[in-house]
């Protein structure tokens, strides 16, 4: 437990953001994620939970997304639920929320609302479409946001429907990390200069901006606009997926020449693979590497290309994942209250981060921060 400037406890953990307190208002997708990452990181976050719950339906107890934080409850729509949050955010650094744009002015706790009461505050707003836009307004999901950033169109084979990656590229690599990169980068600013600003992170935006390669090398004529024709989107014979006798996958990615030559020599087709660079014969190539594969289990694949420079690793379930000897070494999962889970990443070298706590239960922490925040007004009446 840290101790603020104020002379407050601080229920922050271990890592480089011990010390800094955030603001969560509940919502779901990639707002929480967002401020999963920033606890993990350190910081006390402390959760705004609505009474009666809200969002998916997943049980609080296996919301990982809320590991490491605190909740307490307030009503936003009540006569002091406002006043309660602005307590809260005068002695905060950080306030992440993901409403539609201008439902926080309208409860009371938008930037300016929390400005006037702490002008270093950082605003991070976690939107799909952004605050401004023809269509920011209107509700949407990740698969939409990633639809017409070009990012979906890009994934899954030709001819075929764009396979959908989970809500990861949208929500979490195009909204949570950018919405963490722009938190932190204000942060900095507002230590300097004494001053706060709102942080507007879209997933649009986020997801476009992690093209970017993929349109520079459109731009140089080395990326055709289409599925399954490319070097990185499955078009390429040696940088794709295969089936394996048993019904598993391996994933090859020897796109230099060095690592294809050991790929080819231990796949056993060295003497019989037509020349790589010879896009014409892409087809014939593919048909040689996975009538090879085919003759092989997964695991016998395994075993002879684990640890070489041929590129090639198996494709794992979601439950294997964490027994994957470099995985398991190097303590990428870890076991916390009785669930399996990522451990926090990145690692640091003098301010090392771990898992602190289960995921917060709605308001199971009302008093712990009413005491540390000195925010005595989140306390029940007759308490």
């Amino acid at each position: 437990m840290a101790v603020t400037g104020n002379g407050n406890r601080d229920e922050s953990g271990p890592g480089p953001l011990a010390g800094l307190r955030v603001v969560e208002l509940a919502g779901i997708g990639p707002g929480p994620f967002a401020a999963m990452l920033l606890a993990d990181l350190g910081a006390d976050v402390v959760r705004v939970d609505r009474p009666g719950g809200g969002g998916l339906a997943v049980d609080p107890a296996y919301d990982l997304t809320n590991r490491g934080k605190r909740s307490v409850l307030v009503d936003l729509k009540s006569a002091d639920g406002p006043a309660r949050v602005l307590d809260l955010v005068e002695r905060a650094d950080v306030l992440v929320e993901g409403f539609r744009p201008g439902v926080a002015e309208r409860l009371g706790v938008g930037p300016a609302d929390c400005h006037a009461r702490n002008p270093r505050l950082v605003y991070g707003r976690m939107t799909g479409w952004g605050q401004q836009g023809p269509l920011a307004q209107t509700a949407g999901h990740d698969i939409a946001y990633i639809a017409v950033t070009g990012a979906l169109g890009m994934i899954g084979n030709p001819g075929e429907p764009p396979a959908v990656p989970a809500n990861l590229v949208g929500d979490y690599a195009g909204g949570s990390l950018y919405l963490v990169i722009g938190v932190l980068a204000a942060l900095q600013h507002a230590r300097t200069t004494g001053t706060g600003q709102v942080v507007d992170a879209a997933i649009v935006d986020g997801t476009a901006h992690l093209t970017a390669m993929i349109h520079g090398m459109m731009a140089a004529g080395g990326w055709q606009d289409r599925r399954g024709a490319n070097l990185l989107d499955g078009g390429c014979p040696f940088y794709g997926t295969y089936e394996t006798s048993d019904g598993g996958y391996m994933a090859v990615g020897a796109l230099e020449q060095q690592f294809y030559d050991t790929f080819t020599e231990l796949l056993g087709i060295a003497d019989r693979a037509p020349a790589r660079k010879d896009l014409a014969r892409w087809g014939e190539l593919r048909e040689v590497v996975a009538a090879r594969f085919r003759t092989r289990t997964r695991e016998e694949w395994t075993a002879v290309f684990e640890g070489t420079d041929a590129c090639v690793a198996p494709v794992l379930s979601l439950r294997e994942a964490p027994h994957h000897p470099h995985l398991a070494a190097r303590g990428t999962f870890t076991d916390f209250g009785g669930i399996t889970q990522p451990a926090p990443a990145p690692r640091f070298s003098a301010t090392p981060s771990a898992v602190t706590g289960g995921p917060a239960r709605p308001g199971a922490h009302t008093e712990s921060v009413a005491a540390d925040w000195d925010v005595p007004a989140l306390l029940p009446k007759d308490v």
